[in-house]
């Protein structure tokens, strides 16, 4: 064995020497120190050796192993420094080298295509801040003081009337407060709740809510929207349905599903066998909280739904875990 380290030596001295090239000289790493070359092979047959050769030979080896890859960088190094390398990497006239461009992210093309579609039907874009007070995030949405929602345990406060946002409604109310009817807006934007995280849920999340304010407005107007929506979004054949429901700032109250597209309402576990996918909330804007922004429930109404962003995407990719969104994973997001 000592024989045949030496003589593996003389081999990758002469390989080292005829290399003229990085290329070739990785091609001389690779088989001498690659997981399948010369040194791993001496490596393997070390445990059939006798016990009074076994360590004479490892050490041998092992220092064989170091100065095979001193010798490489050594040689790497000088051949970095020749003129011809200096040139070759030098001239302008070889092509470029393309950059990687990336793309916008599923969230954002989603929320961006949500936007759009209600932006032809005559909304504008309204935004707001993600750090709110209490009174916007629950009094003036005719959610009281002591009601559950307002509950540290079910908010991320920053001090006593001050915490991240549960919900875009918020802005609605800024700009009630800035702008009197008609108001026609939607509202993106980034929401948080003390969510456990798992495949459906996460404590950060997407939402578009929007709003319409003005004479005459009904809950008629509020399905016709919702449905050109659902068909421009979704799917031209997707059917729609409002159940009542409840919530503190509309009355009357829904939620909106839709068919499932991936069973075609046959029930599948996606929609849970239903045949139907939970997309979002509406309703009447409740007059309190018309009252409250200085807006006469008598001479004005209006409405208002909410949709995740998040799920949205979800179903529209196929996409089964949320969590992938916010993981970075290139694999994930090249496939987009």
């Amino acid at each position: 064995m000592p024989a045949d380290l030496d003589a593996l030596k003389n081999d990758f001295d002469a390989q080292l020497a005829a290399a003229e090239s990085v290329e070739a000289l990785e091609n001389v790493r690779i088989a001498y120190l690659g997981r399948k070359g010369k040194i791993a092979e001496v490596m393997k047959g070390i445990p059939a050796l006798s016990a009074e050769e076994r360590p004479v030979v490892g050490k041998r080896a092992n220092a064989l192993k170091r100065s095979m890859e001193a010798a490489l960088e050594k040689r790497k190094t000088s051949l970095a420094a020749t003129p011809a390398a200096k040139t070759a990497h030098g001239d302008l006239t070889l092509p470029g080298i393309p950059l990687d461009l990336g793309h916008r992210h599923l969230i954002t093309r989603t929320r961006d295509e949500m936007v759009s579609i209600f932006q032809r039907l005559g909304f504008d874009v309204a935004y707001g801040p993600e750090v709110e007070d209490r009174w916007h995030n629950f009094e003036a949405l005719n959610i009281p003081d002591d009601h559950p929602a307002a509950d540290p345990f079910n908010n991320f406060y920053v001090t006593d009337n001050v915490l991240l946002r549960t919900q875009t409604s918020p802005v609605q109310i800024r700009v009630m407060q800035q702008q009197k009817p008609p108001v026609r807006v939607v509202v993106p934007g980034r929401v948080y709740r003390p969510e456990t995280v798992d495949a459906s849920h996460s404590f950060m999340f997407h939402q578009l809510e929007g709003l319409m304010v003005d004479r005459d407005v009904t809950f008629r107007h509020l399905k016709a929207v919702l449905h050109l929506f659902v068909q421009e979004f979704f799917s031209p054949d997707a059917r729609m349905r409002l159940r009542p429901h409840f919530f503190p700032f509309t009355e009357p109250s829904a939620e909106l599903d839709i068919s499932c597209f991936i069973c075609d309402g046959k029930g599948c576990p996606t929609c849970g066998r239903k045949g139907w996918l939970e997309v979002a909330g509406c309703g009447m804007v409740d007059p309190n909280v018309l009252e409250g922004v200085g807006i006469d429930p008598e001479e004005y109404t209006g409405f208002a739904f909410g949709f995740g962003i998040d799920r949205p995407a979800m179903l529209k990719y196929g996409i089964h875990d949320i969590r992938l969104f916010f993981e970075n994973d290139v694999r994930f997001l090249s496939q987009f």
